[in-house]
């Protein structure tokens, strides 16, 4: 049975700043990568994009979709921090005051209007957190560093992150197979070729295919645990399976 999923790095105030989705099927216990869209802007053309998919079962997103509390973080996000904090993948806070009407909460109230139900089966839509999870299947000591600092430690953390992705073609629970005119995200020459926008553009993109992932290992149900709930705020995170070998980084 064939099972189509999206992968949304979903930016804070997406208005301003860009979207990047990464959308793939899942056959037959593999998960093929179609296609990366970046610099989307805002809410609603993300949700034409998502309509576009036909026969979209779940999607996988990296922001807050859940938002009662006023002041202070999540209980969700306290539990995973004291997990994960030591190993530098703690959370953001994320309350009304700080994003009084998050972009996030919207897109998942209308994905829920849709009938994608959070932590569902047959349609379903997860809020996911990738640092936690690239620890988990990718047996990291600590989360990878990717995403701040000069330009020469982001394009050596990016290409990291690329080689471990590429590396999913084997993995035991969830081959990941790439489509060839992707490649370019992954290249490392391309890489040390970017900078400023491009080189974020390319972060983007990156994280996408990881909440894809995130989204295929959900939709296979391997094992995995649920920081908070659906009424305070909640967090999937992946467990238990070292999915590609890091040694040789």
């Amino acid at each position: 049975m064939k099972q189509q999923l999206l992968g949304v790095d979903l930016a804070w105030h997406s208005d301003s700043n860009p979207t990047a989705l990464a959308s793939g099927e899942l056959v037959e216990g593999v998960l093929k990568l179609r296609t990366i869209e970046v610099g989307l802007f805002p809410v609603n053309q993300l949700m034409r994009h998502l309509s576009a998919i036909d026969g979209l079962s779940g999607v996988a997103i990296d922001a807050s979709l859940i938002i009662p509390n006023q002041h202070g973080q999540r209980p969700c996000e306290k539990a995973l921090s004291r997990v994960y904090g030591s190993r530098g993948a703690a959370c953001h806070a994320s309350n009304t005051t700080l994003y009084p009407q998050a972009d996030s909460v919207a897109l998942s109230s209308q994905l829920s209007r849709e009938g994608f139900q959070h932590l569902g089966q047959a349609k379903w839509q997860i809020e996911c957190y990738p640092h936690p999870a690239m620890i988990e299947f990718f047996g990291l000591d600590r989360r990878l560093l990717y995403k701040k600092g000069p330009v020469a430690q982001k394009r050596a953390g990016q290409k990291q992150l690329a080689e471990l992705i590429g590396r999913l073609i084997s993995s035991p629970v969830l081959p990941l197979e790439i489509d060839p005119d992707l490649h370019n995200y992954f290249d490392p020459a391309e890489i040390d070729q970017l900078a400023g926008r491009s080189l974020k553009s390319n972060e983007d993109a990156l994280d996408a295919v990881i909440c894809l992932y995130i989204a295929g290992l959900y939709a296979l149900n391997t094992p995995g645990l649920v920081f908070g709930d659906v009424e305070t705020g909640y967090i999937w995170v992946p467990q238990g399976s070292k999915l590609a070998d890091q040694s040789a980084l």
